[in-house]
């Protein structure tokens, strides 16, 4: 029985899933084997572990595998490549497929066809596909320079945002809640706090962000409108790209989500979906938030 191995290799964390020609078999969630965040020797310790639960749940010898598909970002810079493949050959069996995980997301969603990710994390970024196979992405340029509509934009533009209304005297409750959160004495702490080098995890604040935009805090729902809207103009940056490599095959694709952003925060998907709509009345925008790793085993099972 031939046995497919795919791996999602995100920022935070790597999903794995082991599965044969008609099902998941074992499903294992582990640390990030990204090499630049968390150095080779902590990369593979995360991959051992998830290849070990997956083995263990399943009662599969890895080395039965046919084929592997692992995304993960910077899958074409030979650094990242070499150590993938070196750490998985002596582990699993079979061929080993690279991809990035924009691939992957997209393949999840759209099964090798063409069509749209939004993609809204800890980062964001929105990759394309043409219905012939060419890839492109906009934005995910990083967190200083762009991101919008992720966690990190979410909690660093929230900050801002309540400094300024500060000046404006607006009410909010957003200031007080940050302060509770990073267990700070005084304004004068946050400020210190928020201009600290590095730079605080603004990503810690999105849920708080969320929940003081649920309870009225009009500064937060702001924030959360804008981060949609901001998105929906990266998504139409995309479809526009699109429109110009098809040339005159062009089809209105359908769009697809992906992210903990997208996923749990829903004024922020339903301000991104509203505005796409408005520029694009009867765009197909798919419901639910998709899976990469589907799009890895996917691949993995193309042989």
């Amino acid at each position: 029985m031939p046995y497919f191995l795919a791996i999602d290799a995100g920022g935070t964390k790597t999903e794995c899933v082991l599965a044969d020609e008609s099902q998941e078999l074992a499903r294992a969630r582990t640390g990030t084997i990204k090499l630049l965040g968390v150095g080779a020797e902590e990369a593979g310790r995360n991959l051992a572990a998830g290849l070990s639960a997956l083995s263990s749940m399943s009662g599969v010898d890895l080395h039965k595998v046919t084929q592997t598909c692992i995304g993960t970002s910077g899958a074409s810079v030979p650094l990242v490549a070499d150590w993938i493949r070196g750490a998985l050959a002596d582990a699993v069996g079979g061929e080993i497929v690279l991809c990035g995980d924009e691939e992957i997301a997209l393949d999840a969603a759209f099964r090798g066809g063409g069509g749209v990710l939004v993609l809204a994390g800890t980062g964001s970024n929105v990759a394309g596909r043409t219905q012939d196979g060419r890839l492109t992405s906009v934005g995910g340029w990083g967190p200083a320079l762009d991101d919008v509509g992720s966690g990190y934009w979410i909690g660093h533009q929230a900050l801002r945002r309540a400094f300024r209304a500060l000046d404006e005297q607006r009410p909010t409750i957003l200031i007080d809640r940050v302060q509770e959160l990073w267990r700070l004495g005084s304004l004068g702490d946050v400020i210190q706090e928020a201009n600290a080098t590095p730079a605080p995890d603004f990503s810690q604040l999105t849920e708080l962000v969320a929940i003081c935009a649920s309870e009225g805090d009009a500064v937060a729902a702001e924030v959360l409108a804008r981060g949609g809207e901001e998105l929906a103009y990266l998504a139409k940056l995309m479809i526009e790209r699109l429109r110009a490599m098809e040339d005159g095959g062009f089809v209105l694709p359908s769009i697809a989500i992906a992210g903990s952003i997208l996923r749990s925060v829903a004024a922020v998907r339903v301000s991104m979906s509203n505005a796409l709509e408005r520029t694009y009345p009867g765009i197909v925008i798919l419901p639910e938030v998709v899976d990469p790793a589907l799009g890895a085993l996917w691949r993995a099972r193309q042989g």
